[in-house]
């Protein structure tokens, strides 16, 4: 599975602790230093089931002062993934990609279906 992460995010160090505590393994990704390409976002958001817009980080800074709440509106899915690729900060956080599933930001009930994946 892989992680990312921003590492000051406060969700991230929740969802990182609730891993470890749950002996689940993970490769760690900054996701600033090691942002997503296109490519891997376009498959992320496909296995996911969720619509573009779920990784977007909306209560981020740089999402603000890009006016992107109403930007987006006017961007095909493809812009708006191209546009994720750019800047980390983006992104909303954290993410786990495991073998069957994608995961968006952490929520604990959400995230229990990984236990049963890395057989806890």
């Amino acid at each position: 599975m892989i992680f990312l992460e921003y590492p000051p995010c406060s969700t991230c160090r929740k969802a990182k602790a609730w891993l470890d505590r749950n002996k689940i393994s993970y490769e760690d990704r900054h996701i600033v230093r090691d942002n997503p390409t296109a490519e891997e976002l376009k498959e992320w958001i496909e296995r996911s089931g969720l619509p573009v817009q779920k990784f977007f980080n909306t209560s981020g800074l740089k999402y603000k002062e890009l006016g992107l709440k109403d930007k987006r509106k006017d961007m095909s899915e493809e812009e708006q993934i191209a546009l994720l690729a750019t800047d980390g900060m983006l992104v909303k956080r954290p993410i786990a990609v495991a073998d069957d599933r994608v995961l968006v930001g952490f929520k604990e009930a959400e995230w229990e279906g990984l236990k049963k994946e890395s057989g806890r």
